[in-house]
Parts: C-alpha cells; structure tokens; sequence
C-alpha cells in the first residue's frame, strides 16, 4: 500500500487557507497513492483558542476531507479541532473514498501547553480497516504512552500526527521507533514544520518497518509530501517468524 505523508508548515488559526493548502499538496500526488496522512489540527495548528471558531466552521473540515477522498480516490487521515454536544474535541478523521467518516479522539491531552483546559479527553480505542489492514489513529502526546497503544494482535499500522516541538525532537524519533518494535507492526509518524506563535517544529514524519528500521523519512521544511510503502506479506511472515506477541502480558484498559 502506497502512503503519502505531509508536512506543511500551517496558518495559524486559519481554516480556509489550511484546507486550500492542502488541496494544492493534493494535486501533487500520484494517482497510485491509496492514503494520504496530515499532521494533527492540520486546520487551524495547535490552537489553544477554539472557541473563536463556530460549528459551522469546524463542521466543514471533516466534510471537506471528505469530499477530497472521493475525489483523488484515496483515503486521508489527519486531526482537527470538532464540537460535539457542547465539549470540543482533538479529533482524528479518517475519511474513505465513497465511505463514511471515522474519528478518534485525543486520549492523552497535552497538560504542559494546558490542553486539557480547552479539550475533553478521548475514552475509546479505536481501530480502522481500509484496503485489507487494520490501522489504530493516535494524535501526538498519545505517542508517550505505550500502554494505550498496545497491540493485542488487532491492527498491523500505527499511526501518529503530531505536532510535536523541535526541541523534542529526540524524544519523537526514538518513540516512534520503540512503538514499531513493541508492537510487531508499522508506525508512521506526521509532524508539521514551520513555527506557530509558540513552538518551532522540524517535521521529521517518518516510517518504521516492525523491525524498526526507518523506511521513510524527511527533514527538509521545503519537502512536505513523502511516499512510503508498507507491504502486509512482509508483515505477516516476520510475525509468524518471531512470534513475540504470543508471550504479551495479558491486562486490560479500564
């Protein structure tokens, strides 16, 4: 399967613009591509101000994302900020040619920028299948927290939106990679680049091979899409090859 990653840098707090730009980065993607991942709040940047945009506003993003996927005839992936009876939201979607819209939402808010004074936590663990995998969406801090990322032999690709701080970004690279061996599976990792009012970002949206080895990676703030391919036969005969799941410890995430 043929994955792009972008990693643009955004506009603050500006959806339209956001939504335009990735619409040029879409017309830049190969007809082959079968998904395409975006960094997390990919329309407004890491916004502590949600409040500021309406329902209609927030509403339109995940319709739009959408509406791209049928049209380039690939799936895409990325968070935004989404309101739901009243609570706001981190919310991954994920979104299918001619399919319905799917979302996870934020488990681990970011306490440091105090994002849990301005979003509710996500609760539930959730698992996406498309073109035959089985994908788990996490959003950026989740990335540190290797118990609620835990494979239990339910999906084959993990994957990470962020935007994760290039003074961290030590911290990011070696996650990711630790993340790829535990689990026995892929992990793809999205950052964004540029600077926000706050925090400068240096991108490095990478993918891990379940041997952790680095399949696809880039550093360079000008060069925002990059291809990576994941090949599930591969997967499957390493797992069958060297079966460490089957000694897992057995727990449950109450």
């Amino acid at each position: 399967m043929k994955i792009f990653l972008l990693q643009p840098d955004l506009i603050w707090e500006n959806i339209d613009r956001n939504l335009a730009l990735f619409e040029g980065l879409f017309d830049q993607i190969p007809g082959e591509a079968s998904m395409v991942i975006l960094p997390e709040m990919y329309s407004t940047g890491f916004s502590m101000n949600p409040e500021q945009f309406s329902r209609k506003e927030l509403e339109k993003v995940p319709l739009w994302q959408q509406k791209m996927a049928d049209k380039y005839e690939f799936a895409i992936g990325g968070s935004s900020i989404a309101l739901q009876k009243g609570a706001r939201y981190n919310r991954f979607y994920f979104t299918t040619p001619g399919g319905q819209i799917s979302f996870y939402d934020k488990r681990h808010l970011f306490r440091m920028g105090e994002e849990q004074k301005h979003y509710y936590a996500g609760n539930e663990r959730k698992i996406f299948e498309y073109n035959g995998w089985r994908i788990m969406p996490l959003i950026c801090y989740d990335l540190r927290f290797p118990v609620w990322s835990r494979n239990q032999n339910d999906y084959d690709l993990l994957i990470y939106v962020a935007n994760w701080p290039a003074v961290r970004q030590d911290a990011w690279e070696t996650l990711l990679k630790a993340r790829a061996i535990e689990n026995q599976c892929y992990v793809i990792g999205v950052n964004r680049t540029g600077k926000d009012p706050i925090v400068s970002y240096a991108g490095g949206s990478r993918l891990f091979s379940p041997k952790g080895e680095v399949l696809s990676s880039f550093y360079n703030n000008n060069n925002v899409i990059r291809e990576a391919d994941l090949d599930m036969k591969m997967l499957q005969e390493f797992r069958e090859k060297f079966p460490v799941w089957m000694d897992r410890d057995n727990f449950s995430i109450h």
